[in-house]
């Protein structure tokens, strides 16, 4: 009974694991290898059925260029959302582990809300700003929001004004847990409140920007409500601006599911590369490995 009770207390974890993750995944790959192939008009009885054709289908994801084209938009747009909601993130939660904050709490709960607020919502809210006849920005700046040329940074500020609150309590929750002794014996040394920050701080918190930075790469890669809600207000969002936009598109839409299943397979893998790449590069620095 002693040997079994560990199977039997992992048995609800594995049980949910198989139903809601491993059998979504073998059922999408089954589809990915699968077509329809079409006889005649394909309006009678039997006219359409599925044949098996192997990796066809991730041959032709591959060489879609609307779905390359859209992994160029996602690029520019997740180098401008991890840049600026990382690096406010990071200066959020170091000024509000200072010694001198005042009102840190208030501060914390202000920076944190906006995380609260669904995407959809978000989106919507920061979409009634940029439109020229509703927002009252417009009236002091002369800026189409929703332009060509503009609207990426616009969607980069909606997921930024949501991101940055989660980021920064990981941050400074890790910068908590700090013993304050070292920060004690860094101003006895005569260390400035930038110099502990810079020299002391930062270094310890490099696990957690670490971590932030791999989730913050994957949700980046999966921009889907940004891009999805703000589309019926300009013209200037394609439905493949991003990879998961395509993905929709093709299943939804056209009714192409395998397709769309081939792509969502290539979309994982690429994330999967991106993300065990970026930690292989800085696992030194992360774990202390080699």
């Amino acid at each position: 009974m002693k040997r079994s009770a560990p199977y039997l207390f992992l048995t609800p974890a594995i049980v949910l694991f198989t139903l809601f993750l491993a059998v979504p995944i073998g059922y999408t790959v089954y589809l990915a290898m699968l077509r329809t192939k079409v006889s005649g008009l394909g309006l009678g009885k039997g006219s359409r059925r599925e044949v098996f054709v192997g990796f066809d289908n991730f041959a032709a994801a591959l060489a879609d260029a609307e779905l390359w084209n859209g992994w160029l938009r996602v690029l520019g747009y997740g180098t401008l959302v991890l840049v600026v909601m990382l690096g406010l993130a990071l200066l959020f939660a170091l000024l509000l582990d200072s010694a001198r904050v005042r009102l840190a709490q208030i501060s914390r709960i202000a920076i944190f809300l906006p995380y609260a607020v669904p995407g959809v919502a978000a989106t919507l809210l920061w979409g009634f700003l940029y439109l020229p006849s509703l927002s009252p920005i417009r009236e002091i700046l002369d800026i189409d929001f929703l332009g060509a040329t503009t609207v990426t940074y616009s969607m980069a500020n909606v997921a930024v004004w949501g991101g940055v609150g989660f980021n920064m309590l990981v941050l400074y929750t890790t910068l908590r847990a700090i013993p304050r002794d070292l920060y004690e014996a860094a101003r006895l040394d005569g260390a400035s409140e930038f110099q502990i920050a810079l020299r002391v701080k930062i270094p310890i918190l490099t696990p957690a920007i670490i971590l932030t930075t791999v989730f913050s790469i994957i949700a980046t890669i999966q921009v889907f409500t940004e891009p999805t809600t703000l589309r019926p207000l300009t013209n200037t969002i394609s439905s493949t601006w991003s990879p998961l936009m395509k993905v929709y598109r093709d299943a939804f839409v056209t009714g192409d599911l395998y397709s769309a299943a081939a792509t969502s397979i290539v979309i994982a893998a690429i994330s999967l590369v991106l993300s065990f790449g970026f930690l292989r590069v800085v696992r030194n620095r992360a774990f202390g490995e080699g």
